[in-house]
């Protein structure tokens, strides 16, 4: 199965949200401790150990490349 780059999230508006909603409150420490858990989390839920170094790659190149 190859990365999906393709929109794919359902309400991503609400996603954003939810996702920024439940830093809130968090200090620094604990919103980088919840980013770390949740992609843990969903890295177990994908699982194909292609999909994920692929996915680390694109977030790594994409990282370097915006990093003034």
């Amino acid at each position: 199965m190859p990365l999906n780059r393709q929109p794919h999230i359902a309400e991503p508006d609400a996603f954003y949200e939810e996702l920024i909603h439940a830093q809130r409150d968090l200090q620094d420490e604990q919103a980088e401790m919840f980013l770390a858990k949740l992609v843990l989390i969903l890295a177990n839920h994908v699982g194909d150990r292609a999909v994920l170094s692929e996915a680390i790659a694109l977030a790594r190149a994409n990282t370097l490349a915006t990093a003034g």
